[in-house]
């Protein structure tokens, strides 16, 4: 298992295509465009906010938006080559950057070779079929489900993750692992494990019993939207009960496991939009590094971006923006300072993230958490219009 170095690690989370400015379809025959290297023009800035971590979304062959892929085993000429993803990985690695990949093993576009087959045979044993017809992921058309039960495609995804780790990776995010039956990870990842011991495992689920999904498909963690949804929700309705109930439930997961969490990623509302107080934004960042779990930071959260993510054809592009050269050239600093100091409580205490935390005082509009491990810390967050104790109206405050 990967514990050793998941316990110091803070992701600073990107969407390649979207960041590096990549035209929004492929183009059969356009010449490669060498965009991976903008990246490491950022890595600097991902060291200064404390982070040590850059998980990167999709990277392979794909048709449009990265999520359907065709080709595994190619870096998105959008992005570059080979020789672009090993420079990246060196520039990481002499930085102490660990990388994190996205693996869309749920599904594939329908230009992916074995489904394209498949597909035009009106049979094959890589695609699930529904009666005669694919089973689309969520009712997209260029989203076929893979066929879970081929071995087939067991022995690929498998083949397919170590051969990323062996080009530098240090663990897959997995896309819509919550569509997956846990059988599926139970019989492919031994064998990656068996190569990559260290390597980290994430799925990603929105919902469902995160507990018993890790045990029964022996991933290492999942993407907690429980407590993502409870902060905001909670901030915005000045509801402290709902922040606290996810958080005996947050409280029950991290003694089991070390979930990712996070306040923004490329398929949610950015955090400064969905918190209607702006006052209330510092408290979502200080829960975020406060709590139990491996922290994500979503690229551009820390300049405090806005951005609605709409329920339309190109309605996450807001939400995944293209970045300038180099940081240097975003004037405002935004949130950056915040997250310089929150992120630096963690790292002074390295044991939050497996620490026990308790509700001590709780109120619609103000609450305090304990987290005890090593050692002792406190997080009071007001939201209200009057001090409470020694936190002013509508600010936070640790204290040892």
């Amino acid at each position: 298992m990967s514990d050793g170095w998941v316990d110091h690690v803070i992701w600073w989370h990107v969407y390649p295509l979207g960041f590096t400015g990549a035209e929004p379809a492929a183009e059969p025959g356009r010449p490669v465009s060498h965009r991976l290297g903008h990246l490491e023009a950022w890595l600097d800035h991902l060291i200064g906010l404390g982070c040590n971590g850059l998980a990167l979304g999709p990277v392979f062959a794909s048709g449009t938006h990265g999520y359907d892929t065709v080709d595994y085993f190619r870096i998105d000429p959008r992005l570059g080559d080979d020789a672009d993803f090993d420079a990246l990985v060196k520039a990481c690695r002499e930085r102490g950057i660990r990388v994190l990949l996205d693996g869309v093993f749920n599904h594939a576009g329908r230009g992916f070779e074995p489904v394209r087959q498949a597909l035009e045979a009106g049979s094959g044993e890589w695609v699930r079929w529904s009666g005669e017809y694919p089973y689309l992921f969520e009712g997209h058309d260029g989203l076929i489900t893979l066929n879970h039960e081929s071995p087939a495609v067991r022995d690929f995804v498998a083949d397919v993750m170590i051969h990323w780790l062996e080009r530098g990776a240090d663990g897959w995010r997995l896309d819509a692992a919550y569509a997956v039956a846990p059988e599926f990870w139970a019989a492919v990842l031994p064998r990656v494990r068996e190569r990559f011991p260290d390597a980290w495992f994430v799925g990603e689920m929105i919902h469902g019993d995160y507990r018993d999904y890790v045990h029964r498909a022996g991933l290492d963690a999942v993407t907690q939207y429980e407590l993502w949804k409870a902060t905001w929700s909670s901030l915005n309705d000045r509801n402290l009960f709902e922040l606290a109930w996810a958080l005996d439930r947050h409280r029950e997961l991290t003694a089991d496991l070390l979930p990712l969490t996070f306040l923004g990623n490329h398929d949610v509302t950015r955090i400064a939009s969905r918190v209607a107080d702006p006052r209330h934004v510092g408290h979502a960042v200080a829960l975020l590094f406060f709590l139990p779990g491996v922290p994500s930071v979503y690229y551009g959260d820390e300049f405090g971006f806005r951005a609605v993510k709409e329920d339309r054809p190109g309605g996450d592009d807001a939400v995944r923006p293209a970045m300038p050269a180099r940081p240097e050239e975003i004037t405002d600093p935004g949130l950056t300072s915040l997250y310089q100091e929150l992120i630096g409580v963690r790292r002074r205490h390295p044991w939050l993230t497996r620490a026990a935390i308790t509700v001590e005082q709780l109120a619609n509009e103000h609450v305090v958490v304990t987290a005890e491990g090593e050692g002792r810390l406190s997080l009071a967050l007001n939201l209200g219009d009057e001090p409470f104790g020694a936190v002013g109206p509508h600010g936070w405050k640790l204290s040892e």
